[in-house]
């Protein structure tokens, strides 16, 4: 099956401040701030919502088409995706920018100040979708390029292609009207809590009626696991046990992933939310949103640990 990711691609560079931000910020200085903080080295890792999904799509053997931008510093990571047999076709270059990139501090007391370039983000993939159609294909609008995250579902509406829109952190960049557009029509809706209930406010609608306008809605729910709600019935999914949490940064991509494979497979909603719920575990037990790795003979042996009684 072919599976379309649109998003974002992006590079983490990730700093650790061995101290407290809070201790080197005067209160009532604020109004004029200018601080400087010396952090241990620095490490990049591989991210963006694409790029995330793409990967533990990779780990569960398929083989999605990115369609995203990447910028002038983008070699190592379209080496990276090409050593997991991804294609690089719907990956726009851009040899004027920057890929995208999140400059990360975190004190010891997990306080995070964050800064975040777009860099080739801010150009549209332009995927040409030559002879796509119904059959055989599936596609997920995830945050990345705003004028893609609008342009493709009508792309996939048009041309019946099943999409589950999942608008996380670029809510606040639409009105309610385009939220309503891009999810009219859409297989899913997927968000965590929060961002369920910024979509309700921005759309001024509840979740019976946005399920007017979608198939289903889950809703991811961090530790807790995730809620599905489809046309007759909600179903709670518990989160699968770990020995130790260790970064929860990229588990919703993971668990996205997971619910896509479990959707190629012809599972039904509950059981590709187990998936998902299984591809999320590996993932927060790593720190980095591609760290996590596991074969297809781990990855079901632990959903048989797990939710052997569920299936």
């Amino acid at each position: 099956m072919r599976i379309y990711v649109s998003g974002s691609l992006a590079l983490d560079r990730i700093m650790s401040f061995p101290g407290k931000f809070s201790d080197h910020i005067l209160p009532d200085k604020v109004h004029i701030l200018n601080v400087c903080f010396l952090v241990n080295g620095l490490e990049e890792k591989f991210g963006g919502t694409a790029g995330n999904i793409a990967y533990t799509l990779a780990l569960l053997e398929e083989k999605p088409l990115i369609l995203s931008a990447g910028g002038k510093d983008f070699g190592e990571y379209a080496d990276r995706l090409g050593a997991l047999g991804l294609s690089l076709d719907g990956i726009r270059r851009m040899e004027n920018e920057f890929t995208a990139s999140a400059y990360i501090t975190t004190d010891q007391s997990d306080n995070q100040i964050t800064a975040f370039s777009p860099g080739a983000m801010n150009h549209q993939s332009r995927h040409a979708f030559d002879g796509a159609g119904p059959d055989g294909a599936l596609a997920i609008v995830s945050p990345g390029n705003l004028k893609d995250m609008m342009k493709y579902p009508r792309i996939y509406r048009d041309r019946g292609i099943p999409y589950i829109f999942d608008p996380g952190q670029n809510i606040p960049a639409f009105s309610g009207n385009q939220l309503m557009e891009m999810i009219t029509g859409s297989a899913m809706l997927i968000c965590n809590d929060y961002e369920l209930e910024m979509v309700m406010k921005a759309t001024g609608l509840d979740r019976e009626g946005l399920m007017k306008r979608t198939k289903a809605i889950i809703t991811t729910l961090g530790e807790k696991g995730s809620l599905v709600a489809g046309p007759v019935r909600r179903t709670e999914i518990p989160a699968v046990k770990v020995d130790k949490v260790l970064d929860p940064t990229g588990a919703g991509d993971a668990f996205r992933a997971g619910v896509i494979k479990g959707l190629v497979l012809g599972r039904d909603l509950v059981q590709a939310a187990l998936m998902g719920s299984v591809a999320a575990g590996f993932c927060v037990e790593r720190h980095g949103t591609q760290e996590h790795s596991f074969t297809l003979e781990e990855f079901w042996k632990r959903h048989k640990e797990n939710f052997g009684s569920m299936v």
